[in-house]
């Protein structure tokens, strides 16, 4: 009578399906008879896959855990000669493994999978308002895969190099015939053995543990455009993650997040600020130093400056993405501060201007007064 499957993989019954795959792979690997020349190993090895043939497939694992083996039929044990097109038990396995169990290798004529591009990776670097508006060099620091200097990216310990995987006979892939209602079918996968490289290193790298990789943390020097703006994504490219059997890295993508100033806000390639006048620079005009993203410089209000004006300084905004010499405007909107408190002699000179003008106000207010100046 065949054992129980779950007993055969060491797993529980409610292991989940990568329980059974890192269980089935570990078992595949030291059970195997291109590694394990002990006596039993073989027939120890056709167990592990039958028990993985029924427990990897859920209808067909469902079947198993109500009826048993009788309730799997050809999927497993001794029903395998009901696949059909699938006989001897040489024929299972060149199904299973893509070239025969004894000697694949050098039977399935060691295709390898080709080099991979890295990952891309992402940064998220702040920017002060006048760096997204003028640029300039910023210095950033990264964390990502570098190939392993040691190995030369290979996984292997120097002086060796990473053998074809005896499982799918260096193809990367394993193929499984599954019996349905409807027929039967195979189905081809990454070889859990290599995990579809077409390689097993037997020495790994001391340095990268295998992997052919290692996190290294790195300064870059980037370049920011003048113009750039929030949600901004600058490519730097060849520094993501390094690529697997020699393939080109990925690219980093800095995301640009610009941080908010207390003077200026931005719509566009124009920059906005408010500039505070009193009720007397309003009427009479004045000469001002203003705040700007170039520095102070003088302007000129003109007499009579209503509240709610915006005042224009021409090429002095943001410089357009990608043209620089081009610039947008500085706007710049008037608030004006009319007094709530006079002084005596203050009051005096506002109410007889009021009479000049022929204005009605009241004696002791001139909010109102004040504001018809404004309207006239």
């Amino acid at each position: 009578m065949a054992r129980d499957y779950y007993d055969v993989l060491g797993i529980s019954r409610s292991a989940d399906q990568d329980e059974i795959k890192r269980a089935y792979r570990r078992l595949a690997r030291k059970y195997h008879p291109d590694v394990n020349k002990d006596a039993g190993a073989e027939e120890t090895f056709k167990e592990i896959n039958r028990a993985y043939e029924v427990l990897s497939e859920p209808e067909v694992r469902a079947r198993y855990d109500r009826f048993g083996e009788a309730g799997v039929g050809g999927a497993a044990g001794a029903g395998y000669q009901d696949f059909g097109d699938v006989g001897s038990i040489a024929d299972i396995f060149e199904s299973f493994f893509g070239g025969g169990f004894a000697g694949g290798a050098g039977q399935a004529g060691g295709r390898r999978r080709s080099p991979t591009r890295g990952d891309d990776l992402r940064l998220d670097l702040k920017l002060e308002f006048k760096e997204a508006v003028f640029g300039g060099d910023k210095e950033i620091k990264i964390s990502h895969l570098e190939s392993c200097a040691s190995c030369k990216g290979s996984g292997a310990k120097p002086g060796t190099r990473p053998t074809s995987c005896g499982t799918c006979g260096g193809s990367g892939q394993v193929r499984r015939a599954t019996r349905t209602p409807f027929g039967s079918f195979t189905q081809v996968s990454a070889c859990p053995t290599c995990e579809g490289s077409g390689e097993v290193i037997q020495d790994r790298c001391d340095t990268c543990s295998g992997s052919g990789q290692v996190q290294e943390t790195k300064k870059l020097k980037i370049s920011v455009p003048a113009g750039v703006d929030n949600g901004t994504r600058l490519r730097v490219s060849g520094e993501g993650d390094a690529g697997l059997r020699a393939g080109p890295a990925g690219d980093l993508y800095v995301y640009l997040f610009v941080s908010e100033d207390p003077a200026f806000k931005r719509d566009g390639i124009n920059i906005l600020s408010d500039l505070r006048l009193s009720y007397l620079q309003a009427i009479l005009g004045c000469k001002l130093t203003i705040e700007t993203v170039d520095g102070p410089i003088e302007f000129d209000v003109p007499a009579g400056t209503q509240p709610g004006t915006v005042l224009t300084l021409e090429n002095h905004g943001v410089p357009r993405l990608g043209n620089p010499v081009s610039r947008g405007d500085h706007l710049i909107k008037v608030q004006v501060n009319i007094p709530t408190r006079l002084k005596p002699e203050e009051r005096e000179l506002i109410e007889k201007l009021a009479e000049m003008r022929g204005e009605q106000v009241n004696r002791g207010g001139i909010e109102g007064f004040l504001g018809g100046l404004f309207r006239g």
